[in-house]
């Protein structure tokens, strides 16, 4: 059965988590936009680290729970990947594309999860 929501955004995480991707962050977009529910944004540090973290997310969520983007844009040589869950976004950027376009200044409505580190249980 597929996983959707929640689920699906703890999923992200402890794949980018397991690549070792930097710098994660997740917004519960829930009554803040009719994009998506969860919106999730992690850092890597060169080219080769970007398109891991991008396969990375993407082979185990479809391996272990069955999910697909249902869209991607971008490529790692443009710094700025994003797939697409629907329910979940995930932004896989370059950390010199993410100051530059300050994504976390545009959600600051949103409130933003901590999870527990290497379990990816939300809190808070």
């Amino acid at each position: 059965m597929a996983i959707a929501g929640e689920e699906l955004a703890r999923a992200c995480v402890a794949a980018a988590e397991e690549i070792q991707a930097e710098n994660i962050r997740v917004w519960d977009m829930r009554g803040i936009s009719t994009l998506t529910d969860y919106m999730i944004v992690c850092s890597g540090s060169s080219m080769p680290h970007l398109r891991g973290i991008i396969r990375e997310i993407g082979g185990i969520v479809a391996k272990e729970h069955g999910v697909k983007t249902v869209f991607s844009d971008g490529k790692a040589d443009s710094r700025w990947v994003v797939l697409d869950y629907i329910d979940v976004m995930v932004h896989v950027m370059h950390e010199e594309m993410r100051e530059f376009y300050g994504l976390e200044e545009l959600w600051a409505d949103a409130k933003q999860l901590d999870w527990v580190t290497g379990k990816s249980n939300f809190k808070g």
